[in-house]
């Protein structure tokens, strides 16, 4: 149970102090309990249960082998070289085969620092073979070799990584085990009012549901906000608009088809007209001082917006919590009183101005109107966030170019004391530009922004040309056309986003991501329904596969099972990589190279043998089939959390 390892011992500690010092703090309703010895027991019994469900959840968990490894190697390291403090601990899966199935290599910084620190000079091989002395006993290791200048290679139990396969097959899919349950904040899409959503939101939108998704999967408590632009002056300029358009839009709801045109409108108006441009400011102030008719206009055209947004979160399946700039609005004038109570604010030709230690440009908390700023909003987001919320991780899903901003906002937040970086996570989960073919920011061909519905229905279009391409319509029934059709298009749309590293820019190609050959989701869809078929062709259902599952030892003898099991273990280490680095790239790249291995093994692997003459089934190798179920299972899991949906037929 190396998940509750230190809950275990704590639990254990206090069951051992108990019985040493007596009853520690007692609930009000044993107080009629007199007896010290009943008390005793009646606690000591609760700890017992408590740690014997930790231990039954721990159980079915998956086991991160590179975490267990760690551990192992660190007590070896320790037990070797007591006297070093913080000494590397690096364990990473072998490359290749020749190599064993993991490596540690330590001792090569082991070497460094005792030359540094000690003066003396001990060679990496000798270190190795000192740590590999000191291995404890563990579950997991059938041997250790040691390689070339001092590489640790780790050769694992075949039983081992058996069980491990039998228990995710018995119990699913369940994360690994994290340790208390956090808070985490994910701010991602924020789209604004009144504008269509463009390209440039796909990738926010993409990135932080599958963010998500993930940390709900890993088992914290995760807050979706969408961060709307649904208050400032542009709103002074749209209200005026509506007034003199829709004069009766108090009783009258106002026809607006098109948002985005009547943004065009009323901002020609708002450049050519200066009386429009005086009453577009007055219409400003009055909405901020909550006049009734104003506050009425502000809300229709959010709702117009809304429906156009919520358009395109119902395709992605995507899931939010609305908390626009206006949500923050009173809470304003208290943050840039706070600031001036301790000391930072300077008035610099009217503004009110903070600079914060180690960025060159200050905030601007208060315009010399009295206005607020876009600075003042997400400081009043961030207090809220880490003071109300009481977020330990949080995460703003926001464009490269707004780096700067977020880390000054960030650094101010530090500086009056809202959160220190050692105990909360704030953390800027940056990408890069979305560009067409011809390597430049993708527009249409008029140069416009392209907008985010009709990429959709573009997809939409592609994945069912592509079908009929494969005649797919000819062997699926209507119903099983358009969820294929559904599936690839935004399956594709997304895992193409995903898929490319999010600090860089990537190039939006429907060719490259609709082709069904290399790490595209038309392939691995694909691969996922050509594995799931294989149980079912062989007229095994669901309920043989858990008994057999319950029953059958998975024989790991042929390399390309071996290869194939312990890439299906990989699971739980790749999702903790992403949670310390936000890098979802790494999910796919795995599951690409997870069906791959498959296919590696498929080919090699008889699962079903057929008489070569009648094409009759002769033979069910059923723990091959465990290891497809294994594999898919894993697959539909990592599918989930990048937002694809799969389908059963294909």
């Amino acid at each position: 149970h190396w998940g509750c390892e230190n809950e275990i011992k704590l639990l254990t500690a206090e069951i051992e102090r108990l019985k040493n010092f007596g009853c520690l703090g007692v609930s009000p309703s044993l107080e009629g309990l007199r007896d010290e010895n009943a008390k005793l027991k009646y606690r000591l019994n609760f700890l017992q249960k408590s740690l014997q469900e930790e231990r039954s959840k721990t159980a079915k968990s998956m086991i991160n082998i590179n975490s267990c490894l760690q551990e192992i190697f660190g007590a070896a390291i320790q037990a070797a070289y007591p006297d070093l403090e913080n000494p590397p601990l690096v364990v990473t899966p072998s490359q290749q085969p020749k190599f064993g199935d993991y490596q540690c290599n330590s001792a090569m910084g082991i070497t460094q620092i005792l030359l540094k620190t000690k003066e003396q000079k001990v060679s990496p091989r000798e270190i190795a073979e000192k740590i590999s002395k000191n291995i404890p006993a563990n579950e997991c290791i059938e041997k250790i070799e040691i390689a070339g200048p001092g590489f640790i290679n780790v050769h694992l139990r075949k039983d081992f990584v058996s069980k491990q396969l039998s228990s995710l097959l018995m119990n699913g899919v369940q994360p690994p085990a994290v340790g208390k349950r956090k808070k985490v904040v994910v701010d991602f899409s924020s789209p604004n009012i009144a504008k269509e959503m463009h390209v440039g939101h796909l990738r926010s939108t993409i990135i932080g549901e599958s963010m998500c998704r993930l940390f709900e999967f890993a088992g914290y408590d995760v807050l979706r906000l969408n961060h709307l632009g649904d208050w400032g002056t542009q709103f002074g300029m749209l209200i005026a608009h509506l007034q003199d358009k829709f004069p009766d839009y108090l009783t009258v709801s106002p026809p607006i088809g098109d948002l985005q045109a009547f943004y065009k409108e009323s901002k020609r108006r708002f450049d050519t007209e200066e009386e429009f441009k005086k009453r577009a400011y007055q219409c400003v102030v009055l909405l901020q001082s909550k006049n009734p008719e104003f506050i009425k206009a502000w809300e229709l055209i959010c709702d117009v917006s809304r429906k156009e947004f919520q358009k395109i979160y119902n395709c992605l399946d995507i899931t939010l919590i609305e908390r626009g700039e206006s949500f923050y609005h009173e809470m304003m004038k208290d943050i840039v009183k706070e600031f001036e109570d301790k000391g930072f604010v300077q008035v610099d030709d009217g503004r009110k101005i903070v600079f914060v230690p180690g960025f060159p440009v200050p905030l601007t908390i208060m315009k010399s109107d009295g206005g607020y700023t876009y600075d003042t909003s997400d400081l009043a987001a961030l207090k809220h966030r880490l003071c109300e919320e009481k977020a330990d991780i949080l995460i703003y899903v926001v464009d490269s170019g707004q780096s700067v901003h977020l880390q000054t906002v960030f650094a101010a937040g530090q500086m009056i004391g809202w959160y220190d970086p050692k105990v909360t996570r704030v953390a800027h989960a940056a990408f890069g530009v979305v560009l067409g073919e011809d390597k430049k920011k993708f527009k249409t061909r008029s140069g416009d922004t392209v907008r985010l519905i009709d990429l959709l229905e573009e997809g939409l279009k592609r994945a069912m040309d592509k079908l009929r391409d494969k005649e797919r319509d000819k062997v699926l029934t209507a119903e099983e056309l358009k969820a294929a059709q559904t599936s690839v298009a935004f399956g594709c749309i997304k895992y193409a986003d995903l898929s490319h590293n999010r600090l860089n820019d990537y190039v939006f190609s429907f060719d490259k991501m609709l082709d069904d050959r290399g790490n595209t989701a038309a392939y691995l869809l694909y691969a996922f329904t050509r594995i799931r078929a294989i149980a079912r062709l062989a007229s095994i259902d669901e309920q043989m596969l858990r008994k057999a599952a319950r029953e059958e030892v998975l024989i790991l003898d042929h390399e390309k099972e071996w290869k194939l099991g312990k890439c299906i273990l990989r699971f739980p280490e790749i999702l903790q990589k992403i949670l310390d680095d936000l890098l979802l790239h790494t999910l796919c790249d795995y599951l690409y190279e997870l069906a791959t291995t498959f296919t590696e093994f498929y080919d090699n692997c008889y699962c079903v043998e057929k008489d070569r003459q009648s094409g009759q089934i002769v033979k069910v190798n059923m723990w091959r089939l465990l290891l497809c179920e294994a594999t898919a299972t894993i697959m539909a899991k990592g599918f989930d959390i990048l937002g694809i949906k799969p389908v059963q037929r294909m």
